[in-house]
């Protein structure tokens, strides 16, 4: 069948500008920094109305304008530049290690896609883990597609009120205003799938986003002919109830492949990005058994010879269960159609099916039918073979089939524009050629615009509260862009310890009052709308920050989004991270700071395990493991304070002649070097390729 895709603005611009929608159309522009730089330059203000949509600012743009660029050499000359280079990208070699593929393929399946702030499809690290993923795989030419579903309302967007408690407003996304194509069949009519869900049939058409070379089909079941539960399936990426996650990812285990076949597409092998999207292994099975004549036991041994599991988290909130009774409700056609007893199937997801109080698991169901599994990071490779070491109870813990994998980072997404030439022209050098002077100076320019960014999103959170006149003054002032900046953005889950830096909250305060050595911290995050645990430690921030001693000094700001990450990690001094070892699978936002001369503060955990040479950054505590929380609280903190007061703070403000930190500055270097090759997703694809691609999908 012939697949046509469908946009929805019809973008009329002058013959001359007509590479503008091709390159609108197709998310590579977002890496490429000219090529954001020519989406801005159309109309610097709209662009930052329409939180840089280039499809949205297209659409919106006046007719006078659009003619003036379409007769100013400079710009034409510069779209000439950026769209060659963009089909040059398009019609690009592979690397050796995506060559090895040949001709099979890899269907990547993920919850959430983290690419862009334009494209609300994520929540946090696992979703901007999948975008990076899906960008590296497109720059190294690596055989993916991927499935995801077409969230309308995504996840929230983030108001703090003037009492510090989070409320969460929920925006409605219009597909046709985002480089998003509907897929249709050779007629023009929208390509529209069905699944079978207890007493009804579920229908799902099918969206395209272009990801460089990539391309990620999403879901959506707000179509006509279900009824208003079933359109809400794709309503909120993680909202509604257990019922409304049993459906989303059913939806995107089994309709995922199934789309896939329905525009023509069938892969050699799978990547299952955490448990959600685990129940494609039953739709493999059914297949295996009704089109090849499999019995059960070798149609899942079939389909486990095709899969590869990545687990990110040993939280229980990040692996999925749900009442076995309620999962069967949803697996009783499959079974049917096999000819088996549901048991069969319901039993995939339990460790002791006698134990009837067992729930289903979605982690359990991925690693019983996937060849490969691992872990993001080294330490919690060992986490996790220690974590589910029961569902082989006849290996020793080494011998359990969990490798690991660690985390990268897109390198061209989190890297500043203006670093990347100096980096290309200096890091190959042996030794490192990269001038201090101009670096330090980039750096300062980056932060003063982190701080001009947080002043101007806290006055418009200001005003939007009714502050007085007097609290949006001081808002208007807060942070100081010459001093020693910490940044500190995640989600507030309890175990992250946002509050630890607080343990000791005159002793903190004295650190950031310094007259002579200033400290200041921006903090960001969400809490999950269901999360009150979370929101109360939001609260109690937002309560400390407005305390005289911490209130030109630290900063809560609202609705973290990769817009804001990118401010971040681009302009702070050092990254701090705080989780309770060894609950912080990899973390990559450190890895992003890093790449920009940031230096890492953070308890040795996930990825910094790996990543702290001393030189480019510090550890936060002990090596170790603790089963008294409240000690490892106190020797955290402690750990902290000391750091801070007697080597980072010093250091920072210790300047030669020429008033740069020169130690400093040679940190910032070595933390360049040390991230840039060992941590980047170009490397981490290549890794998944030559060790679990390739076998999965190349071996019959």
């Amino acid at each position: 069948m012939s697949v046509t895709n469908r946009f929805g603005a019809e973008l009329p611009l002058p013959e001359a500008l007509l590479p503008l929608r091709d390159l609108a159309r197709n998310i590579w522009w977002c890496w490429d920094t000219e090529a954001t730089a020519l989406f801005r330059d159309v109309d610097p203000a709209r662009w930052d109305e329409v939180r840089h949509n280039p499809v949205r600012l297209l659409d919106g743009v006046g007719e006078d304008r659009l003619c003036a660029l379409a007769a100013d050499d400079l710009f034409l000359s510069a779209l000439k530049r950026v769209y060659d280079r963009f089909k040059a990208y398009m019609n690009g070699d592979a690397t050796q290690a995506a060559a090895d593929m040949g001709d099979k393929t890899v269907a990547y399946f993920s919850a959430e896609f983290g690419m862009h702030e334009s494209l609300p499809l994520y929540s946090g690290g696992l979703g901007i883990l999948a975008g990076d993923h899906l960008k590296a795989a497109s720059d190294l030419g690596t055989p993916l597609i991927a499935v995801g579903l077409a969230y309308h309302f995504g996840y929230f967007h983030q108001h703090i009120g003037l009492d510090g408690r989070q409320r969460e407003d929920y925006r409605r996304s219009d597909f046709s205003m985002m480089p998003m194509a509907l897929q249709c069949d050779e007629t023009g009519a929208p390509i529209v799938l069905s699944l079978d869900y207890p007493g009804r049939t579920l229908l799902a058409q099918i969206w395209k986003i272009q990801v460089g070379r990539i391309p990620l089909y999403l879901l959506d079941t707000d179509v006509d002919g279900n009824d208003e539960e079933d359109r809400a399936i794709t309503a909120h990426l993680y909202g509604g109830t257990e019922d409304t996650r049993v459906r989303q990812e059913i939806l995107l285990g089994v309709g995922g492949l199934r789309a896939l076949t329905a525009v023509g597409l069938e892969p050699d092998a799978c990547h299952l990005n955490e448990g959600h999207s685990a129940f494609l292994a039953v739709e493999q099975i059914q297949r295996h058994m009704t089109d090849d004549g499999m019995d059960f036991k070798s149609a899942c041994a079939a389909a486990r010879a095709r899969n590869v599991f990545t687990t990110h988290t040993p939280v229980p909130a990040g692996n999925d269960v749900f009442q076995r009774d309620h999962v069967g409700e949803y697996l009783r056609p499959y079974a049917d159609s096999m000819g088996v007893d549901l048991n069969d199937l319901i039993n995939l997801g339990l460790v002791d099916p006698a134990d009837g109080r067992e729930p289903f698991g979605m982690t359990v169901l991925a690693l019983r039918l996937s060849r490969f599994a691992n872990g993001v990071s080294e330490l919690h490779g060992e986490v996790a073979r220690d974590m589910w070491q029961f569902l082989w109870p006849d290996s020793d813990l080494d011998s359990v089939p969990i490798e690991h994998v660690t985390n990268g980072v897109h390198m061209p997404t989190w890297i500043a524009g203006e670093l990347d030439g100096m980096y290309c022209e200096h890091l190959a050098n042996d030794p490192v050629t990269l001038p201090h002077d101009v670096f330090w100076a980039e750096h300062e320019r980056r932060r003063g615009h982190l701080v001009q960014m947080v002043r101007e999103r806290m006055i418009r959170q200001a005003r939007r509260e009714h502050a007085s006149a007097e609290e949006e003054d001081t808002v208007a002032r807060i942070l100081d862009p010459h001093a020693l900046t910490i940044g500190f953005a995640r989600r507030f889950a309890p175990y992250k310890r946002a509050t630890l830096m607080f343990r000791d909250a005159e002793r903190f305060a004295r650190i950031l009052n310094d007259i002579d050595r200033p400290l200041q911290i921006i903090i960001a995050g969400k809490a999950h709308p269901r999360n009150e645990p979370g929101k109360d430690l939001m609260q109690e921030i937002w309560n400390i920050s407005c305390q005289p001693e911490f209130r030109q000094r630290l900063v809560l700001v609202e609705n973290y989004d990769i817009d804001l990450a990118r401010h971040l990690v681009q302009g702070v001094d050092i990254w701090l991270n705080t989780p309770r070892r060894p609950l912080e699978a990899s973390g990559t936002s450190g890895m992003k700071a890093a790449a920009n001369g940031a230096l890492n503060l953070s308890v040795l955990d996930g990825w910094w395990c790996e990543g702290y040479e001393k030189n480019n950054g510090w550890a936060i505590g002990a090596n170790r493991n603790y089963n008294d929380h409240e000690k490892q609280d106190a020797e955290d903190a402690e750990s902290l304070y000391s750091l801070l007061e007697n080597e980072i703070v010093p250091l920072f403000y210790d300047r030669g002649d020429d008033g740069r930190p020169t130690e400093w500055i040679k940190r910032m270097i070595e933390a360049v070097e040390a991230v840039i090759p060992q941590f980047s997703t170009a490397r981490m694809v290549d890794e998944y390729t030559d060790r679990f691609y390739v076998p999965c999908a190349m071996d019959d």
